[in-house]
């Protein structure tokens, strides 16, 4: 049976053990099996061959869009192709210079650090890398107090690959350090049915062509949510005691998560439902639809928010969040000029 807490794993950026598996596995290895974002890929294939065949190793890059995207999937390709092994880390798991030092030390030549959740980096840790993505140097100091000395450790060519939902979080110095920029846009609902297509065939799961697209339509324009909605829509298909997906079993499982046609959740028509009746519609700034829903503020600004503007139900003004006559119809209220949807 479909649990209440399957909705936030499926939502959730953060994977479970088990998740993390499961997305592994499915993970594309090289640019041909990475569906969408085209235009991305064909500039860094460009990168990727000119800096082969000047044997060196590419410009630093950052990746920037929303979460589930493919930033993570996109870091290890690069590498892949680059013929390089990759590193991988997060901005809060570095805590202390000591830390970044002792993960810039054992990189080899021509190696990859990836660093997601690059934003959240502390400045006194920007300050040491620094002159290690321009010089590839490392400025250690040592002993404490007027005895204290600097010492400089030559570092080994590399590439620095950050990642981001936050661009404008991270500070401009480190910004200006990226050679490359890329931003990552939500899919379409044809490469969505793409990339469910291909993790259907790496589960052995027989999928109805609408129902591949149902599920789809329901993915939130993102892959990690697409293949969650998979696995679960595969699960509920298999204890039904059939062995083919089809448009109804897609149906029902989705229902149990309680998505609708649009992909809304519950915390998503919660949201739109307090700004309507609590706030008259809205504009209202985010804090107050936190406090009045119980939700974090990140997670209605990373999470919730950029679905629901792209989806049409609601807009950001200069005052704050409002929603549309689109909201109102889908939930069916009377908007503020008592026009009944």
């Amino acid at each position: 049976m479909i649990q209440s807490s399957d909705v936030e794993t499926i939502l959730n950026n953060d994977s479970s053990i088990e998740e993390g598996v499961f997305e592994t596995s499915i993970r594309p290895q090289i640019f041909e099996e990475f569906v969408g974002q085209q235009q991305l890929k064909d500039n860094l294939s460009i990168v990727i061959k000119a800096a082969g065949m000047r044997k060196e190793p590419i410009e630093h890059v950052l990746l920037y869009g929303p979460p589930g995207l493919g930033k993570t999937t996109l870091a290890h390709i690069i590498a892949k192709e680059l013929g390089s092994n990759i590193k991988t880390t997060s901005g809060p798991a570095i805590e202390r210079a000591g830390d970044l030092a002792a993960l810039l030390t054992n990189l080899s030549e021509g190696d990859v650090l990836f660093i997601d959740e690059i934003h959240r980096l502390n400045k006194v840790i920007e300050e040491v890398l620094y002159p290690a993505l321009e010089d590839r140097v490392l400025d250690i100091m040592i002993g404490k107090g007027p005895g204290a000395r600097s010492v400089r450790m030559e570092l080994p060519r590399f590439t620095l690959i950050g990642a981001t939902t936050r661009i404008g979080l991270v500070s401009a110095p480190l910004r200006d350090r990226f050679g490359l920029v890329y931003h990552l846009d939500y899919y379409t609902t044809e490469d969505l049915e793409k990339i469910i297509e291909r993790s259907a065939k790496i589960l052995n799961t027989e999928l109805a062509p609408e129902a591949k697209n149902l599920i789809a339509r329901r993915s939130r324009f993102t892959p990690r949510i697409a293949n969650r909605l998979l696995k679960r829509v595969r699960d509920y298909t298999q204890v039904s005691g059939h062995d083919k997906i089809n448009t109804k079993h897609a149906s029902e499982s989705l229902a149990l998560l309680d998505i609708d046609e649009f992909g809304l959740d519950k915390h998503d028509r919660k949201i739109l439902t307090v700004i309507i009746e609590s706030f008259g519609g809205g504009p209202v700034g985010v804090n107050s639809i936190a406090a009045a829903t119980g939700e974090e503020t990140d997670t209605i600004s990373d999470v919730h928010e950029p679905f629901l503007i792209r989806s049409g139900f609601m807009i950001r003004t200069p005052k704050g969040r409002q929603v549309t006559d689109l909201a109102y119809k889908h939930l069916g209220i009377t908007n503020k000029e008592n026009k009944i949807f």
